[in-house]
């Protein structure tokens, strides 16, 4: 599975030798779309190596099959998607352009869910263990979520949460009760609260019915994505590195 998933998976470097920072981007229920892409290329301009993970390709799970039976949590639930987060990890600290102290997770809705499901598990996976950033993005947080339960135990990355305040998919008090029960065992928890928003909705090509496309908000969560990556994975590192990728940077689509 690791093989397909990876095959599957599109991978961006910025220009230069690396080490890099490595950031993996797991999409939300409905599938991959190009608003994936858009965050990527900001995190490439800024330094880090991005793994964007396909996790209905290599199962064979077409868009309407996905809407129907994983967004509805029948199948492929947080849990087990956690795995992909997991093998993901395994694979990305083995490259020689990946620096395995410099590792990030960012995730939409699902996906968000999934990285949260791994660092709950708190199972001593080396690579979850070694997070050092969390981004959550409208996060599934309800009965079948751990987080407001059990918390993250010994996994501690820093924590970007983004809320949307019309969210009528995974609704408001339960995304809010698992970032406050991080917040109160003493996670630096960084919270987005956009009132008007409503889910998924930085998705210009795949959101619910209603919900409206706001490239505004989008640009200032990409924004914020960037400052954090710099904040945790780049500036204490390596205060020297370069802001911007020539055109020439190397990337690899999915087979």
């Amino acid at each position: 599975m690791m093989q397909s998933l990876i095959d599957c998976a599109q991978i961006l470097l910025p220009e230069g030798e690396g080490p890099f920072p490595v950031v993996v981007q797991m999409h939300a229920c409905g599938g991959l779309h190009a608003m994936q892409n858009r965050y990527a290329a900001a995190a490439v301009e800024a330094g880090a190596a991005v793994i964007i993970l396909d996790s209905f390709r290599p199962r064979g799970i077409g868009q309407g099959e996905a809407l129907l039976t994983v967004c509805s949590g029948l199948r492929l639930r947080g849990g087990e998607r956690a795995e992909d987060l997991r093998m993901a990890l395994d694979w990305a600290v083995e490259q020689p352009w990946a620096d395995p102290d410099r590792i990030a997770a960012a995730g939409w809705s699902h996906g968000a869910w999934s990285i949260m499901e791994a660092l709950a598990a708190d199972d001593g996976h080396p690579g979850v263990a070694a997070l050092k950033l969390a981004m959550l993005v409208y996060p599934y947080a309800g009965p079948l979520a751990r987080t407001a339960k059990n918390g993250w135990g010994r996994n501690r990355p820093a924590v970007l949460a983004c809320l949307a305040g019309r969210d009528m998919v995974v609704g408001r008090l339960a995304p809010r009760r698992a970032i406050s029960r991080l917040q109160s065992d003493g996670l630096s928890v960084e919270l987005l609260e956009f009132e008007d928003a409503g889910h998924c909705f930085d998705e210009d090509e795949a959101h619910p019915p209603g919900v409206a496309y706001r490239p505004d908000l989008e640009v200032l969560l990409r924004r914020r994505y960037v400052n954090n990556l710099r904040r945790v994975l780049i500036e204490p590192y390596s205060p020297g590195v370069s802001s911007g990728v020539a055109a020439g940077a190397w990337a690899r689509g999915p087979a």
